[in-house]
């Protein structure tokens, strides 16, 4: 399978929400809820928002296995609101936001491809440090599966409703 990266625009916004609800659909499936809940993620006005934001104010990608959207993230210079309690970093940085595959494409490395790619641009922009959180919740898959692709743990916290989360980076 031939595994390509192109640039996402707002026309990819409809892909980009329905790899995010087949990953709900995934989860539920496996009665792992804790993550995304049970409900498709487009059909939450404050989800469609969140990631037409963050592509307006950085650069999102779509991971394309024999041609056909398998899995997508958006990169930008900064967290999320959600993340200001945490202290700064200190030095430029790119984040990654809402990483998802389309879970037909699962176990392809489709994933780690675009992170890979997350990685190059931020080194070719002259940063360092490239970070991400995620569900530090239930098994414990998610965490485990950035730490597999280079990430280190950093900080832990309560989202809304106790959600546990997991800050991770990558030194470049």
């Amino acid at each position: 399978m031939e595994i390509t990266i192109r640039d996402a625009g707002a026309d990819d916004v409809p892909v980009i929400l329905g790899m995010l609800d087949s990953c709900v659909e995934w989860l539920a499936g496996q009665g792992r809820t804790g993550q995304w809940g049970t409900k498709p993620l487009s059909q939450s006005p404050r989800t469609v928002e969140s990631v037409v934001r963050y592509m307006e104010v950085g650069a999102a990608y779509i991971a394309e296995a024999d041609g056909r959207p398998a899995a997508t993230l958006t990169l930008t210079d900064a967290p999320g609101a959600y993340l200001s309690h945490l202290p700064p970093v200190g030095e430029p940085e790119r984040y990654i936001h809402w990483l998802a595959s389309d879970r037909r494409f699962r176990g392809h490395g489709v994933g780690s491809a675009l992170l890979e790619h997350a990685a190059e641009v931020t080194r070719g922009a002259g940063v360092g440090l490239l970070r991400v959180d995620c569900y530090a919740g239930g098994d414990g898959r998610l965490v485990r599966y950035y730490e597999d692709n280079g990430f280190a743990r950093t900080e832990t916290y309560l989202g809304a409703g106790d959600w546990p989360g997991q800050v991770l980076e990558r030194r470049l």
